[in-house]
């Protein structure tokens, strides 16, 4: 698919790619590209293998800029990431995308963008800006999402928030590399090496840096504070131990003396006067119940119980 940057992208189906009729965006899949390459008179020669790609890049040529997008799918960003490449010089734009997530992206930007100021850049910028358009809106969904597994561990849910945690925590961690690889392909576009943008436009470029600076800002608070949740439930977690074991400690101490008291009239000797005694039995009652009962007084003034 081939479009004109006018007020808004205008479908043709006979582009002029020598840039006689304005700039032009390409969607091509890699076979069409291996195809038609040479009528776009770049001078690359690029590698079609978009499994292969593993990160958000441009690279500056003699007399183009190309590179290629990762970007993870907000849907499942545990999920494979979508690859696509592009190449670009002063007559347009080659996106080469087998996934359709480009012509999806350009549609969206078709339904809504009008420019009074129709340019390369602003183009580029509108497209850079979709890929991350609801990304700050997932980041609140997740900064809740963490809010609510904190107030459930504080309030002593005993269902183990580990996993959740880990694949948010993973997430994040992808999000945050990707904002950092959007960064540096901005700032390549911002310094304009092959002057193939207007130099006043830049400053789009600029603003979207801006942007992806504060989403990468807030993803990186977000993972720290995953990271506090997990250290919060391990501090519940040992909490919770040690009153368990506080508890024990406890009835072990008390019953201690009591076991010392069995044991001791247990050993009937002969003369053991107070096996004799008729009081003897109500009267070792008597102080083992007094025995348990000064030990919870002290254990509750130590704040023990």
């Amino acid at each position: 698919m081939y479009y004109y940057i006018k007020n808004t992208l205008e479908r043709t189906d006979t582009p002029d790619l020598s840039g006689g009729s304005g700039k032009f965006v390409a969607v091509l899949t890699s076979a069409q590209w291996l195809e038609s390459r040479d009528r776009f008179d770049m001078g690359i020669e690029m590698d079609m293998d978009l499994s292969a790609i593993d990160s958000t890049k441009a690279e500056v040529n003699y007399d183009s800029l190309t590179g290629t997008f990762s970007v993870p799918d907000r849907e499942n960003i545990s999920a494979p990431n979508i690859n696509f490449a592009f190449a670009l010089d002063e007559k347009g734009i080659v996106f080469i995308d087998d996934s359709g997530f480009v012509s999806s992206t350009i549609g969206s930007i078709i339904s809504s963008k009008r420019w009074a100021m129709p340019c390369m850049e602003r183009f580029i910028y509108d497209f850079l800006e979709q890929i991350v358009s609801r990304d700050q809106n997932i980041l609140q969904g997740v900064d809740k999402e963490l809010d609510t597994i904190e107030y459930k561990i504080l309030e002593g849910d005993e269902n183990d928030p580990s996993l959740r945690v880990s694949r948010i925590r993973s997430d994040l961690r992808d999000m945050r590399i990707h904002y950092e690889q959007l960064l540096e392909l901005s700032q390549e576009l911002e310094e304009n090496e092959n002057d193939f943008f207007n130099e006043d436009n830049t400053r789009y470029f600029h603003l979207f840096s801006q942007r992806v600076s504060r989403l990468h800002n807030v993803t990186s608070s977000l993972r720290d504070y995953s990271i506090q949740i997990r250290e919060l439930y391990q501090s519940q977690l040992d909490k919770k131990q040690n009153r368990i074991m506080t508890l024990l400690t406890v009835i072990t101490s008390i019953f201690m003396p009591l076991t010392l008291i069995a044991g001791w009239y247990g050993m009937n000797f002969k003369y053991m006067p107070e096996l004799e005694h008729e009081a003897a039995y109500p009267i070792v009652i008597a102080v083992s119940i007094a025995i348990v009962i000064i030990s919870l007084i002290f254990f509750k003034k130590k704040k023990w119980l």
